[in-house]
């Protein structure tokens, strides 16, 4: 047993023996069926804390045949797998974390040189009579030809000399023809599996390495259900540690995985799952995405100057759902064409959901808008961060039905965010959604809700720990009048949509008119039961 040859199993036994451990062994007989095909070539990309360095120790663990791990496993589903024996502890096993070499080197000859020779050092110490060139590919060359032992390899952290060495091309260059050369068209690989966050990189018309089957957050396919907790993952930690689901979703789920499952689209609703695991022990539902990134990471981005960027992450911030093309992504963190690139690469960071079908991205959750507003907050866009902080005295108007201070306030939204073009029911209900942006501490926000004879524009929720706050419907209307607004609220019967809620029921009519350039709102109260009737 080595350190990066033969690595064992501690790592995956320390993950089964953890306060959590969500199994998602079944991604081992994904990758038995490409071993030794031409599909051996897989690339995992998924933002940090999705669970990448947890299924390289489990893969290492399976197929290391220096190690007896049928105990580990034998309880998890994998081990109901036809091909669970077949290939349990059956390969020689590579193991690399990219980060471990890029962090003791001084420039990327060095990191290539310090991996190269302590690799090599470890095929000589199991394969002595074999390794004789010190050149790593054709030593494990020399040793496949007289063992017929394949090899799997696996690269954590591939992409870490694209992060940290993000303007140095040569440097990059040098990198992908090393893999390259190490990996392309060997007999000695049975498996190559590499993670990280972002894709492969490419040059000119051609990559590298295009051998690779990539499963990206913009296109996971078979992939997308084995990084990250599913939304059933997510309800049974939540049954068994007396959590609330309501409450788990709105702080960490949003991100949108869709696959293809006998023949059907499958659109999976995937949880970050540090985020999940932290809350889940503590009880306390937080912000846990600023233990592993800080917000400048995140300001670095949005605050490029390209046309409509500000515009969109302000529609996002009052979620909207943005349009985005991702072809032209040149999958690094310094080539933009314009804001879609930009938008490309927050998916992949983890800033924004990605909703294949509709070839949009939102914000996905309260956690990651929270890094928004505190990116926000330190980047001179004043107005938005006038109109987020007086959310919460427009939501406290709100409850005291006072229908003056909340067309007021309205009013001040849309001054302080006029470069949004104001022109008609749906750019209204984002200044709304903005101007009420506190409202998601204590409410489920649903825009377009059926209820009754039509859609409500937007249905306020209370979660169910702030069951005393009221719930609302508000209904918008342009050049028109806030009666009319409120009768159709009772003649169309939105409140249907809330037929399960037990408490005071607010109907909020708002209307703009496009003469005076100001806002007016009427407020009614209801009880819910008189829906019923």
């Amino acid at each position: 047993m080595g350190i990066y040859l033969n690595p064992g199993n501690k790592g995956f036994r320390e993950s089964i023996q953890s306060a959590i451990y969500v199994d998602k062994t079944e991604l081992i007989d994904k990758l038995n069926a490409v071993l030794d095909t031409r599909q051996k070539y897989v690339c995992i990309s998924r933002p940090r804390r999705f669970g990448k360095s947890m299924a390289a120790d489990m893969l290492a663990a399976y197929y290391d045949r220096e190690t007896d791990s049928r105990k580990l496993f034998e309880k998890y589903k994998i081990a109901k797998s036809s091909s669970y024996k077949n290939h349990l502890n059956q390969y020689d096993v590579i193991k690399v974390n990219m980060q471990e070499f890029l962090s003791a080197s001084s420039d990327v000859n060095a990191m290539l040189l310090m991996l190269q020779k302590r690799l090599v050092q470890e095929l000589k110490n199991k394969y002595p009579e074999f390794v004789s060139s010190n050149y790593l590919v054709f030593d494990m060359q020399d040793i496949y030809a007289h063992t017929q032992h394949p090899f799997v390899i696996l690269i954590d952290e591939w992409d870490c000399l694209f992060r940290e060495y993000e303007n140095d091309h040569e440097a990059q260059k040098q990198y992908l023809d090393f893999l390259r050369a190490w990996l392309k068209d060997k007999e000695y690989v049975a498996l190559a599996y590499m993670t990280g966050i972002l894709l492969v990189k490419k040059y000119g018309t051609h990559s590298a390495l295009n051998m690779f089957t990539e499963y990206s957050m913009t296109n996971p396919r078979e992939m997308a259900e084995y990084f990250g907790f599913t939304e059933g993952e997510v309800k049974e930690l939540c049954e068994e540690y007396g959590r609330s689901f309501e409450e788990m979703s709105a702080w960490y789920d949003g991100y949108e995985l869709t696959a293809v499952e006998n023949g059907r689209l499958k659109t999976y609703s995937m949880y970050n799952p540090k985020s999940v695991v932290d809350a889940m022990i503590s009880g306390m539902f937080d912000n846990y995405w600023n233990q592993t990134e800080t917000y400048d990471a995140l300001k670095i981005y949005i605050r490029m100057n390209y046309d409509g960027l500000k515009d969109d992450v302000i529609r996002m911030l009052a979620g909207d759902r943005v349009l985005v093309n991702t072809g032209t992504f040149s999958n690094d963190m310094t080539t933009f064409q314009g804001k879609d690139d930009v938008l490309t690469l927050l998916i992949h960071l983890g800033y924004l959901s990605y909703h294949w079908q509709e070839k949009t991205v939102s914000i996905p959750n309260k956690e990651v808008a929270q890094e928004y507003v505190n990116a926000i907050g330190t980047m001179g866009w004043k107005e938005v961060m006038d109109s987020i902080e007086k959310s919460r005295k427009l939501l406290e108007a709100m409850w005291n039905m006072d229908g003056d201070t909340v067309a007021q306030g309205i009013d001040r939204a849309h001054q302080e965010i006029s470069i949004l073009k104001y022109n008609d029911e749906n750019t209204l209900s984002c200044t709304i959604n903005l101007a009420f942006y506190f409202a998601r501490e204590y409410y489920t926000i649903i825009r377009e809700l059926p209820a009754g004879k039509g859609f409500a524009d937007i249905c306020l929720i209370p979660r169910k720990i702030y069951a005393d706050k009221p719930a609302a419907v508000i209904e918008l209307k342009w050049n028109k009048s806030v009666e009319g607004a409120i009768s159709q609220i009772k003649e169309k019967r939105y409140v249907d949509a809330l037929k399960d809620y037990q408490g005071n029921l607010l109907l909020v009519a708002v209307n703009y008119d496009k003469n005076t350039k100001r806002h007016s709102c009427e407020i009614e109260k209801l009880e819910i039961s008189k829906s019923k009737e």
